[in-house]
């Protein structure tokens, strides 16, 4: 057990980074962090750092020792911020990643001094750009994909990263790997000792969300004028996300005699034009639809009228969808990666995703064979309820304590022991 603060000291209290613009899997985990954490006892104190104006995805899940802490530097009124609230959000990312920003000068990051002010003991950069800040740091770089496929990514972005990540990772108390598949790899790639190395996942967040009604659920079928059955794919369409594959495999399908409705839903880049394109010349038109961004209510509804989900990503550093398949029933399919062999274990049909032929073997398995959707959606259950938002709270708040130097109990040592 860890040395007590001194007596009279005061509550813990923490920041965590979520300062916008933060989407997808960085927006859910924050989301989940909050809504756990909003839930544990105790009387430490939870400072959300957000950009003023900028928190309405955040506020409905922050309660119990959980308030928002709005910038109040130079930061608050940084003029990026003023051009995302201005500009569509593909000029903005043709800004962000044109060859001439190459040849500018990168600097890490550093606070505007308001997390100082505030008189915290620690600080949970929960996005991957975070900040340098003279205070204990836990850094959560999410993922390197940039090292395993840096095809992926234009020379700004590859050298951001190159810059970026290693030096947070190497300033922090702890460095957060989402699975032990990806904790040597953090070690590894980033320079940190393997012993600040934690591994903390995910957890599915679909309960943080109002359950459907029936009637619900059928004015959403209305509303998105869905088909009977469909196969979902929540994922924004970057490229290691691998729409391009998906729909070849739906194309080997529907000329093989099984037409595969397939709902895609997330936001949306310059690539969403290149993967219409493709569907409309593999005459998949009428086949395949993409919502773009949803709300938590309609996300929620659509994994509730999904026959399967298919999950065919490039690269992951976790995979949240496939947990949220499972909490909510859905049998999956997914890539047979590292992190998702680790999440999804025997509660998936797993196949190549370079492989369009294997992807579409694992889809019709799964689209025809009812039982075996029985068996997964069982097996996936059990899985899914063995992880909560609250569990994982539970684990960040020993590593708070630990990185403050403050009291670990019987039940905060076996949390970290168990995350290295």
């Amino acid at each position: 057990m860890r040395a007590a603060a001194p007596s009279g000291a005061r509550p813990l209290r923490v920041v965590i980074d979520a300062r916008e613009p933060v989407t997808g899997g960085v927006r859910q985990t924050i989301i989940g962090l909050a809504h756990g954490l909003s839930r544990l006892g105790g009387d430490e104190e939870y400072l959300f750092l957000v950009r003023p104006g900028f928190h309405d995805w955040l506020d409905p899940y922050l309660g119990g020792g959980s308030s928002l802490l709005p910038l109040a530097g130079a930061e608050a009124n940084d003029w990026r911020q003023w051009l995302r609230e201005r500009l569509p959000a593909r000029a903005m990312e043709r800004l962000a990643t044109h060859p001439l920003r190459a040849l500018l000068p990168m600097r890490v990051p550093r606070s505007d001094g308001t997390v100082e002010r505030a008189g915290v003991d620690v600080v949970h950069l929960a996005r991957q750009a975070g900040f340098v800040t003279a205070l204990p740091t836990i850094y959560s770089p999410h993922d390197l994909q940039h090292v395993h496929l840096p095809g992926m990514f234009g020379a700004v972005d590859r050298r951001w990263r190159a810059l970026v990540y290693p030096a947070l990772a190497q300033r922090a108390v702890a460095t957060i790997a989402l699975t032990h598949a990806g904790r040597g790899d953090v070690a590894e790639h980033l320079g940190v000792p393997p012993e600040r190395v934690h591994v903390i996942g995910w957890a599915p967040l679909l309960d943080a969300y109002d359950r459907p009604t029936d009637e619900g659920l059928a004015r959403l079928r209305r509303a998105r004028d869905l088909p009977e059955a469909f196969a979902l794919y929540p994922a924004q369409t970057f490229a290691h996300k691998n729409h391009l594959a998906l729909l070849e495999a739906l194309a080997m399908l529907r000329d093989e005699g099984l037409a595969v409705p397939l709902v895609c839903v997330g936001g949306q880049d310059r690539r969403q034009g290149e993967i219409a394109r493709r569907a409309a010349a593999l005459r998949l038109d009428a086949q395949v639809r993409f919502l773009g961004y949803v709300s938590s209510g309609e996300l929620r509804g659509l994994y509730a009228l999904a026959r399967m989900l298919v999950f065919p990503s490039l690269f992951e550093g976790f995979g949240m969808p496939v947990l949220e398949a499972f909490s909510a029933g859905v049998p999956v399919a997914c890539s047979d990666l590292p992190p998702l062999a680790e999440i999804a274990g025997d509660a998936a049909v797993r196949f190549d995703p370079r492989d369009a032929r294997a992807i579409a073997a694992a889809v019709r398995r799964l689209w025809t064979e009812p039982a075996l959707r029985d068996r997964l959606v069982a097996r996936g259950r059990v899985r899914a309820a063995s992880e909560t938002w609250e569990g994982v709270a539970r684990r960040y708040r020993a590593l708070y304590r630990l990185a403050a130097g403050r009291r670990t109990g019987p039940e905060d040592e076996a949390l970290l022991a168990a995350m290295r």
